[in-house]
């Protein structure tokens, strides 16, 4: 029986595009699920180093050099990562809690977080936040080091978002909030007027979505909204696609003053008018301090009936470069002092 079918070079294009999708797919299965039997393996070894932590550390350099000798093309069999596996083992008491999720990031993460985390549960806080937002353990390194778990989990926020939304929406509109924001991508000026903070956010979007979280998406900067015989302007506008809404971000280079509230709610009002559709839940907003006195902060929602938040931002100490360029060296300063 002869083939009369002919194979059209676009569509066997996207067949291969398809099949090689596939193959992708499969590998980083198979890789992640890799990845989690280890770590659950380390975890076992490490409860056994525990159990038997009685016979002192002679008995974890035994250990090591026996398994090498029994395994010499496996890695990870060192003293220094058998400690590691210890207090692996250590900070995750239980197979439970090692079911969450932690198994499930890269060792290098998990070794990191044993010695940049205090306690569980800003351990598995963490890793829970690498498997949502997707971090590399480059990016993991500078979330710990910003102190994010301190600035989303322990602070207490300045927001009315549980009193002015039903649950669960007003709880996780608050546990998605931050105080302080910090964007040290940013390089100080003296002053930093609003115009150059906002200009900074959006020529660097990707840090500043990195910052805001998962789930954020920027749809413009002095966003255009039309009420009554007037046009507005937002100045930053973004859509959260896990709460199903807009989020309205306002920047004041100043420290928070109560009539700021009062715009930005208008502003809230305007979008939930023109823009929200049925479908949206109701728009939150956003006021991005240069400081904030909390009493006042407060006092300032309680007659608000539209769901807003209130932090600081903090950007880099470190002088902008193209100011550096400009200024005069040590051997410049010198020669003009001995003239």
């Amino acid at each position: 029986m002869s083939d009369t079918g002919i194979m059209c070079q676009d569509e066997y294009f996207e067949v291969l595009e398809a099949v090689k999708n596939h193959i992708i797919s499969a590998q980083k299965t198979v890789m992640n699920t890799a990845n989690e039997e280890r770590n659950k393996l380390y975890w076992r070894i490490g409860k056994t180093i525990i159990e038997h932590s009685s016979w002192g550390n002679k008995f974890v350099q035994t250990l090591s050099k026996d398994l090498r000798m029994e395994y010499p093309s496996a890695t990870g069999y060192s003293e220094r990562n058998l400690n590691y596996m210890k207090q692996f083992a250590e900070r995750i008491p239980s197979e439970e809690i090692l079911q969450q999720g932690v198994a499930k990031i890269n060792w290098r993460s998990i070794t990191f977080l044993i010695n940049q985390t205090e306690n569980t549960e800003e351990f598995v806080w963490y890793a829970a936040q690498t498997l949502e937002q997707g971090w590399s353990s480059t990016v993991l390194r500078h979330q710990i080091e910003s102190g994010l778990y301190g600035r989303q989990v322990l602070v207490e926020k300045t927001t009315n978002y549980k009193t002015q939304l039903a649950n669960p929406l007003g709880e996780q509109a608050e546990e998605i909030i931050k105080d302080p924001y910090v964007f040290d991508f940013i390089p100080a000026a003296a002053p930093l007027l609003e115009k150059d903070l906002e200009d900074a956010m959006v020529a660097q979007i990707t840090k500043v979505l990195m910052e805001f979280g998962n789930g954020f998406s920027f749809l413009g900067r002095q966003y255009p909204i039309h009420v009554g015989e007037k046009d507005y302007y937002i100045d930053l506008l973004f859509y959260n696609v896990k709460l199903h809404c807009y989020f309205v971000v306002e920047l004041k280079t100043v420290d928070f003053e109560p009539e700021f509230a009062g715009k930005l709610s208008f502003y809230l009002s305007a979008v939930d008018g023109e823009l929200k559709s049925d479908l949206d839940n109701p728009t939150l907003g956003l006021l991005l301090c240069k400081g904030k006195d909390k009493v006042v902060a407060e006092y300032a929602l309680q007659d608000i009936n539209k769901p807003i938040g209130i932090s600081e931002y903090r950007v880099s100490d470190k002088m902008n470069p193209a100011i550096m360029e400009n200024l005069p060296s040590i051997e410049d300063i010198e020669k003009r002092i001995k003239l």
